[in-house]
C-alpha cells in the first residue's frame, strides 16, 4: 500500500467523510496523465469503500479529484466549516484551543512530506483557516491526519 492508501483506510475507519488529494509546492508524486490519475482515484475510492464496510460505516466516504492548493482555497473560502491546517512551524496556536466550541463541520488540510510552503500557509490564513501545531515533534504526513481527526472526533464526542 502507498502512504495515501494507508491514510484513506485509517481515516475512513475513524469517520472522515471525504478526501481531496492535494498537489502542493512540495508534493513528491506528480500525476500528469489523466488516465493514470483516474486509475488512482478509482483505487482510492475502492479502498474507502472497503474500509467503510470493514468498520461498519453506513456512509462510503468520497475521494474527490486531485486539485491544487489554489483550487482548494477557492473551494473552501465560502464554506461553513472550520478549516484546520497542522503546520510544523507553528508554535503558538494549538488544536485544543480551536476545539473549545466544537462545530458541525471540519476540513483538515494535511501537507506533504516536507510540509507546506509559507506562501500556501499564507493563502490558508487569508481564508480564515486555523494554522495549528500538533506539538514539538515533527509528525509524518500519514500520522498527522489521523492525530488531527482523532482529536476533533474526541472533542465532538464522537469517540464514545
Amino acid at each position: 500500500k502507498t502512504k495515501l492508501e494507508t491514510i484513506i483506510q485509517q481515516n475512513v475507519e475513524l469517520g472522515v467523510k471525504s478526501f481531496i488529494p492535494l498537489i502542493t509546492e512540495r508534493t513528491v508524486v506528480k500525476l500528469n496523465e489523466k488516465d493514470r490519475e483516474q486509475k488512482k482515484l478509482d483505487r482510492w475510492q475502492k479502498i474507502a469503500k472497503e474500509s467503510a464496510k470493514q468498520s461498519k460505516r453506513n456512509i462510503i466516504p468520497t475521494v474527490e479529484p486531485i486539485i491544487t492548493v489554489s483550487e482548494l482555497i477557492e473551494k473552501l473560502k465560502n464554506i461553513d466549516a472550520e478549516i484546520i491546517v497542522p503546520y510544523e512551524l507553528e508554535d503558538v496556536k494549538i488544536l485544543k484551543d480551536v476545539l473549545k466550541e466544537p462545530k458541525d463541520n471540519y476540513y483538515i488540510v494535511i501537507g506533504p512530506e516536507g510540509g507546506f510552503d509559507i506562501k500556501e500557509i499564507e493563502m490558508f490564513q487569508e481564508i480564515g483557516a486555523h494554522i495549528v501545531t500538533l506539538g514539538k515533534r515533527i509528525i509524518r504526513t500519514e500520522t498527522a491526519g489521523i492525530v488531527t481527526a482523532s482529536v476533533i472526533m474526541y472533542a465532538c464526542n464522537e469517540m464514545v
